[in-house]
């Protein structure tokens, strides 16, 4: 199989496995789970799955890591105000709307990392830009009301949960930036992991809440850890080395797709025709502003380097 088909093969599985996470987390908290519990056993049972990946593939980094004390600091830092806020405010708004619903809100995190940059480098959005997320801010109000001015067409909470989680994810991608260039994903994000497992379990003391475990409870963790972190997350670093990571990116934009089909094949969650129009248009969105990263890439990759 050529590498660019198998590379598109991995990403768009990792995308579908991303899907079916959120659904199972939904599933799991319809059976009992909390939204804390359910934080806990996956960035726990993750961590220490994608850590003993690391130390296989390459242990040095791990012992780097530990041994330098400001990026631990940073570690720790990332653990809380990415990692951990952004799973405990996806779940949360999973838990008061539906998996595909939350899952198109926190897509508007491509949306807030544009303008932290325009913010950051005081530059202008070009016309491209400002089209997005005028597309953002409409699909956005279209979800969230159904096109009634004066009533909501979820809670406020699912509303203010769907949105922070896409604040929490612009964080998750920004934060870890300089460590992963220095340690690798594996090592960042698996260590992240079993801090973030540490903290939340300090704060809510989930120990004290009784987790009705059986079968069905089961093959949800498995949807959620298994496929939905570890598998999902291995598979779209392999995929992305073959096909680049701005083509990856755009490949794993299947991600919400697979999030409501998921939700009704397998929830039975409803949604309506005005539900759909929103989605695509904030998907619109984030496809622009892809393509226009992917176009800028592919520019500045074919300019000749000057001699020094």
């Amino acid at each position: 199989m050529n590498e660019k088909v198998k590379g598109t093969f991995l990403t768009l599985i990792a995308g579908l496995a991303w899907g079916l996470s959120g659904v199972s987390g939904q599933f799991i908290m319809a059976r009992g789970v909390t939204v804390e519990m359910v934080t806990v056993l996956r960035l726990v049972i993750s961590g220490v799955l994608l850590v003993a990946l690391a130390i296989y593939q390459n242990p040095q980094q791990l012992k780097r890591l530990c041994s330098d004390k400001k990026a631990v600091i940073r570690l720790f830092l990332f653990s809380i105000f990415g990692l951990v806020l952004n799973q405990t405010a996806y779940l949360t708004a999973i838990y008061h709307t539906n998996a595909g619903t939350a899952k198109v809100l926190q897509y508007l995190c491509p949306i807030l990392v544009l303008a932290y940059v325009c913010i950051q480098q005081r530059q202008k959005p070009t016309a491209v830009e400002v089209f997005a997320i005028l597309l953002a801010l409409a699909g956005t109000f279209l979800i969230a009301t159904h096109g009634q001015v004066n009533q909501l067409a979820m809670t406020p909470k699912g509303l203010f949960w769907g949105l922070f989680s896409a604040v929490t994810y612009a964080l998750y991608i920004i934060l870890p930036i300089p460590l992963i260039k220095q340690y690798g994903s594996l090592t960042v994000i698996g260590i992240s992991m079993l801090l973030g497992s540490i903290e939340v379990s300090l704060f809510f003391q989930p120990w004290r809440q009784v987790v009705p475990f059986n079968g069905e409870i089961f093959w949800g963790l498995v949807g959620i850890v298994g496929v939905g972190t570890v598998f999902a997350y291995t598979a779209f670093l392999k995929g992305v080395s073959m096909v680049g990571q701005v083509t990856g990116s755009l490949l794993a934009s299947i991600e919400p797709i697979a999030s409501v089909f998921f939700a009704v094949l397998l929830v039975h969650e409803i949604f309506y025709p005005i539900d759909f129009v929103g989605m695509i248009l904030i998907l619109l969105a984030v496809l622009f502003v892809s393509v226009k990263d992917m176009v800028l890439a592919r520019k500045n990759r074919n300019i000749p380097r000057v001699k020094e």
